[in-house]
């Protein structure tokens, strides 16, 4: 290969997948050029490609260039080839850059002139577009050098930035244009005083004052729950028309709903002092800006399906593919039955858990003898998930069996010994036993092998028809084929349960958590273009292998069927639109007029939504963006979100200021440090220190365990009866906190599923109180005094909720989180924060969440336990989560003892 060609090209095998048809040619000349071979070949010139990133697909990684007017995704590569190859090209392209400075001498002193110009009496702050659209406005080749997107003085030699103009350094010396920004914000600070001292009805804290005057290139504010993020986005856009940055109509304020881009614009428009018609900036969805950009090009709107716009309409969709295809599809009935009914949860390795107790718990809520242990569509409860499997695969196929039944077995010596074998076939006298026997013949219990070979033989040598299953069975996909081959051969009958039968056996949850799942795979699967292969091979890497490939496989199917629908109707759905939208961006067809990109929520932002901003951002020269969000509030991963786009915001989007809102408005102190801590455990969300305008109150995080019928307390009678204490309550002290504007204090009963509603839609009147009654997900955004958590407890319906934890889907995010209960865990947080005065946790006091562990452990005794009527219970100070109760001991002596027991052993004195 020449020095001065260089040739890149994905792996051998890779180049036969449809993503791995490509090729990249870097050729050193006069011009020097890059040629990309993909579909035919286009030979770009170095100062076409505005931009070079990096990316993590499914089961490989990309590198992404970008021109004016296309977008080129040269796929099928490692980490290290993709980061080599856009070393390399980043390198190339900034040596024909510093070719052009250097070859052009006579141009650099009007771009001194320009720069100074800018500089003297802090006219501005200087982002590099705003150093780069300056050296533009001047000609020759060494001005569009120095003002390309890709331009990195760090890679320039010694000698070439001896010869430039001093004014220069603002561009190849990184401290001295962050000296000149921090003088500047300064200066800044104190002139516009008066202006963010009543700024949308309200004074700004330091840090939204500073977030309002910095403005890089790419700008990420990391908020914290009620730290005026709204107030901030406002005062950014006031602030930026009154330094005539921008003109009215270059700015775009993107939000994810409409009542939210509604808001904004009420506010901006009342700050400018204009009718909200009359706003020039256009404040709006990702979905109506979509849909205007298509309008734009095409001459006309988007045709979208009847049943996006609806609020169950995709869920409505789903469903009826889902029974057209188990009346025309028998493979996809078996997937689907089998996933419903064999496979509700994925059977996890115990040696992954960090301790039994974990295990125990993803197993089931219900303990026996001190283990967990799963129910099944037989209504008998079993002791791991692959009993679970065989059972229910008995249930579907209508065996009769008895579980653990006592078989006596006659021994050498003429005795008899009891023995409880897994399972016993009556129709043909056979004992089943599924054996914990992974495939190199090991066990993890310690003597097992040599007890199940003891066990084993005892049968046969008593004459007793047995077979056996093992683990490394389920592991590797074939344990129910070896045991339907097994009760075939005894001529045991097997029919199929109907599927309405097997509807109305399920728990609903099952199927509402399936037909989740499959929602955000559609998305996933259609957005990044995967393919069945693609799903496969990513299934090989989850722990329930078999679980993943049938899944695979059927969701598969679903998409399909999904994208027919919408071709066969001539309609796209609401992220077919974001996705052509970019597209007519990425083309040209689309001409940008936005200079300033401003978003809300930027936590919740998917890649689609990502790929619009860059589109937009890349096409029109120096346009910048404001992203505004929490990390922590990241709740809507089944809407398709991916936090690591926030995260890793400088990795998707270039170099940026990263500011923090620190500052909470809503939360008392002990509130705001307690929740703070709390989500923070999670190492990969961002740190923020949160301060609060309001002080703690001690105390004010209260758990309330509450005692029921086997282990389903009513958490329904305990909430009415929590509320009529807080109304006696409230209004006893209602000289401290009623006035003219407060009759009432706020109340919000918060519930992880709807069918925790205690109120079943019509909350109850109280005199002092007024109560509103919402899931975790509706009350994001909402605040209250006070906030009542119902059922925070152990369980996959609980809190944190097992069955949103699914592994399946890491079959479709290129970037999983590996935290346990990531999202569960802000989704905690986002519960918590709805409070300023204080917090109620009801709790099953058998099975307390392990959140309220960590809440104890944080807030110390500042974490009161009580009973429902407010008398103080003994919290064990062992686990933290249980209460000391009276116990009678031998000789009827009495102790105290944890009512978590047999979990916690911990005992104490009557005093």
């Amino acid at each position: 290969m020449s020095d001065r060609v260089r040739t890149y090209r994905p792996g051998f095998f890779a180049r036969f997948l449809p993503q791995g048809k490509w090729k990249l040619t870097l050729r050193l000349s006069s011009l020097a050029t890059v040629q990309i071979n993909q579909i035919g070949a286009d030979n770009l010139a170095c100062l076409d490609i505005a931009a070079i990133s990096v990316g993590k697909t499914l089961l490989w990684h990309s590198v992404e260039v970008r021109s004016r007017n296309k977008v080129y995704r040269l796929s099928c590569l490692g980490e290290e080839a993709a980061t080599r190859l856009a070393a390399d090209l980043y390198s190339f392209i900034n040596s024909h850059l510093f070719e052009l400075i250097g070859s052009d001498p006579e141009h650099l002193n009007a771009v001194d002139t320009k720069l100074m110009a800018i500089v003297e009496g802090q006219r501005q702050y200087l982002a590099h577009a705003d150093l780069a659209r300056a050296i533009a406005s001047v000609d020759g080749e060494a001005a569009i050098a120095l003002s390309h997107p890709l331009f990195d003085p760090e890679l320039m030699t010694a000698t070439l930035k001896a010869t430039l103009p001093r004014s220069l350094a603002f561009i190849t010396d990184p401290a001295v244009r962050d000296r000149y920004n921090d003088a500047f914000v300064s200066a800044e600070l104190a002139r516009y005083q008066s202006f963010f001292d009543d700024l949308d009805g309200r004074s700004l804290s330091d840090q939204q004052r500073e977030a309002c005057i910095r403005l890089e290139d790419n700008n990420l504010l990391v908020a914290s729950a009620g730290s005026g993020k709204s107030a901030t986005m406002v005062g950014k856009v006031a602030y930026v028309l009154d330094k005539q940055l921008c003109r009215p109509e270059e700015i775009l304020v993107l939000a994810f709903n409409k009542s939210a881009a509604d808001e904004l614009k009420e506010r901006i428009a009342r700050q400018l002092t204009v009718d909200p018609s009359d706003l020039e900036s256009k404040v709006t969805t990702f979905h109506a800006l979509g849909r205007g950009i298509i309008e734009e090009v095409e001459g006309r709107p988007p045709q979208l399906a009847d049943w996006v716009e609806h609020p169950a309409g995709e869920a409505k969709v789903i469903e009826q593919i889902i029974d057209e295809l188990l009346r025309s599809d028998p493979e996809f009935a078996r997937l689907w039955v089998n996933l419903l009914v064999l496979h509700p949860k994925a059977d996890i390795p115990a040696e992954t858990f960090d301790s039994k107790a974990d295990y125990d718990r993803y197993l089931s809520a219900r303990r026996r003898k001190g283990n967990a242990t799963v129910g099944t569509m037989a209504g008998i409860y079993v002791k791991s998930l692959q009993e679970q499997t065989i059972v229910n695969w008995l249930w579907l196929y209508s065996v009769e069996f008895e579980y653990e039944r006592q078989i006596p077995i006659e021994e050498d010596n003429g005795g008899i010994r009891h023995v409880h074998p897994d399972f016993h076939y009556p129709a043909s006298n056979t004992i089943h036993e599924h054996l914990a026997i992974n495939a190199d013949g090991s066990s993890p219990f310690d003597n097992y092998i040599t007890h199940a070979e003891q066990k084993m033989t005892a049968y046969r040598n008593a004459g007793i028809d047995v077979f056996q299953t093992t683990s490394a069975q389920a592991r590797d996909g074939s344990l129910l084929t070896v045991l339907q081959a097994e009760i075939t051969k005894r001529g045991i009958p097997l029919e199929q349960k109907s599927y309405t039968a097997i509807v109305k056996a399920l728990e609903p949850v099952v199927i509402k958590h399936y037909h989740k799942l499959v929602a955000v795979c559609i998305k996933h699967i259609r957005a990044s273009h995967l393919t069945l292969d693609m799903l496969l091979e990513r299934a090989k890497s989850l722990h329930d292998q078999t679980r993943a490939r049938e899944f695979a496989q059927a969701i598969w199917k679903i998409t399909q069927s999904y994208s027919r629908r919408l071709d066969q109707a001539k309609r796209i759905d609401f992220d077919s639109m974001i996705a052509n939208a970019t597209q007519f961006v990425e083309t040209g067809k689309y001409q940008s007029p936005y200079s300033l990109i401003l978003v809300d929520e930027f936590q919740d932002i998917s890649e689609p939504r990502a790929n619009l901003i860059k589109a937009l951002k890349h096409q029109k020269p120096f346009t910048k963006i404001f992203a505004v969000g929490d990390d922590w509030q990241s709740i809507y991963r089944f809407a398709g979100s991916d936090i690591t786009i926030f995260t890793q915001f400088e990795a998707n989007f270039g170099a940026s200021w990263q500011g923090r809102l620190e500052q909470t408005y809503r939360c008392n102190q002990l509130i705001a440090e307690t929740a703070a801590n709390f989500v923070q455990r999670n190492a990969a969300q961002l740190k923020k220190s949160v301060r609060s305008t309001r002080a703690a109150i001690p105390r004010s995080i209260r758990v309330i365990p509450i005692s029921g019928e086997g282990s389903n307390p009513d958490f329904s009678k305990a909430c009415h009866q929590l509320l009529r204490r807080l109304d006696t309550f409230l209004g006893g002290i209602s000289g401290q906190w009623k006035s003219d504007e407060r009759g009432k204090l706020k109340v919000m009963v918060l519930w992880r599923y709807n069918q925790l509603d205690p109120f079943r839609g019509a909350p109850p009147k109280f005199e002092h109180i007024e109560v509103s009654g919402l899931s975790f997900h509706r009350a994001k955004g909402l605040e209250a005094d006070y906030i009542i958590l119902l059922d925070v407890s152990e369980g996959d319906y609980g809190v944190p909720s097992r069955i949103e934890d699914d592994e399946l889907l890491n079959l479709v995010m290129p970037r999983p989180e590996t935290f346990e209960f990531a999202e569960e865990r802000r989704l905690f947080y986002v519960a918590l924060t709805r409070a300023s005065r204080g917090v109620f946790l009801l709790t099953n006091s058998r099975e307390p969440s392990r959140y309220i562990r960590e809440l104890s452990d944080i807030a110390g005794d500042d974490l009161r336990f009580e009973s429902i009527d407010g008398d103080p219970l003994h919290q064990c100070p062992k686990c933290r989560v249980g209460q000391l109760v009276e116990r009678n001991g031998r000789g009827n002596s009495r102790f105290l003892g944890c009512n978590q027991y047999p979990e916690c052993e911990h005992t104490a004195q009557l005093r």
